[in-house]
């Protein structure tokens, strides 16, 4: 292992009409709201996260990933060509009425196809359909290179950054 400075950038979209950069999936493609069980959910977390030094659920049993994700205000979406997931997202509604995209992201297999745009445009529209007083999210610079110039050109802005160390495989 080796350490590392990362920055971690928080974003926020206030209204809809923040939202920018619309962006619509190719023929073939198919966005659904799934119940995981803790493997499915497993394999698009490593999936999509693995090359980006995801980690967090990793520790969690499959009990705990059981109850959130049966938690209410906690939705997972997938994406799906020919049935092999492509890339998903997690919402998560928080207690001061702000919808959260707690996860987003695409497999390997997926990136550079202009799917990223239409994933994030997708994830916006249906956190707004919640309610929320605000879209947020964050990212840092271990994600995908593309990560936060996709969230600004969606509309999201910086509310903040932080900056902290941790260790990564070498």
């Amino acid at each position: 292992m080796a350490p590392v400075d990362v920055v971690r950038t928080y974003l926020e979209i206030t209204a809809p009409a923040q939202q920018a950069g619309r962006a619509t999936f190719p023929p073939g493609l198919d966005l659904a709201r799934e119940a995981c069980d803790p493997a499915t959910y497993r394999a698009l977390y490593d999936g999509v996260g693995g090359d980006y030094h995801w980690r967090d659920r990793r520790a969690w049993t499959d009990a705990e990933l059981r109850t959130h994700l049966a938690a209410p205000g906690i939705e997972t979406w997938v994406l799906r060509e020919a049935g092999v997931p492509r890339g998903f997202f997690e919402l998560a509604r928080h207690g001061d009425g702000a919808v959260e995209i707690a996860y987003f992201g695409l497999v390997r297999a997926a990136i550079g196809r202009g799917l990223g745009a239409a994933l994030l445009t997708a994830a916006i529209d249906r956190a707004w359909e919640m309610a929320p007083s605000r879209v947020w999210l964050h990212t840092c610079t271990l994600d995908h290179p593309a990560a936060l110039p996709n969230y600004l050109a969606r509309g999201f802005r910086v509310t903040h950054t932080e900056r902290y160390a941790t260790d990564v495989p070498a």
